[in-house]
């Protein structure tokens, strides 16, 4: 069984649906989560659900290696779930094509440093798209630039504001990231 550890900054929606999925396959557990906002929601729904979880600074992340020392004997995949922090070389060195990551926009059009969250949502908005979704991706040194495995699309309509297209590339996260992170994991056994 393989061991995943989640990267979370916010509110853990994305990796509580991961850590319930994996609850129930023989494929991987969720061993551990690591985040770097001591104020993260995601520590409390990692309580409620028994899972281990770890707060980090930037020193110990990009400077030495507590980070990557601590991941090379607890991860044989890494899942970022709303990470808001580049992921330094070190560590996407030591784990290629093992750091998968979700985007909420269909790259390479919202991507980058600074596209997240309510960002691509209000900059989908504003270009008047007409379709908007998720791309789930291999992590490299750059935002949102590695290898895509997987998109899923959702239509916009002029009606839809920056916090309905949010709900609906939510609804695709949810449906979508756990399955393909499993998908990723199997055929790469």
């Amino acid at each position: 069984m393989k061991r995943i550890v989640i990267f979370a900054s916010g509110s853990g929606s994305n990796a509580e649906n991961i850590i319930k999925h994996f609850n129930s396959t023989k494929t991987a557990i969720v061993t551990h989560v690591l985040s770097n906002n001591q104020h993260a929601k995601v520590f409390d729904r990692c309580e409620r659900l028994n899972i281990d979880a770890s707060l980090f600074d930037r020193e110990s992340f990009s400077k030495d290696d507590t980070v990557l020392n601590f991941l090379l004997a607890e991860a044989d995949i890494i899942v970022l779930a709303g990470f808001l922090w580049r992921i330094p070389s070190k560590i996407v060195d030591a784990f290629p094509n093992k750091i998968i990551n979700i985007h909420p926009a269909l790259l390479p059009k919202y991507g980058g440093k600074g596209m997240y969250g309510m960002n691509v949502h209000n900059a989908v908005k504003e270009n008047s798209e007409t379709e908007t979704g998720i791309t789930i991706h291999y992590v490299n040194e750059n935002y949102d630039e590695g290898a895509i495995i997987f998109q899923a699309k959702t239509s916009i309509s002029s009606d839809d504001t920056p916090e309905t297209i949010a709900q609906k590339v939510h609804e695709l996260e949810y449906k979508h990231f756990p399955k393909v992170i499993e998908e990723v994991i199997l055929q790469n056994e």
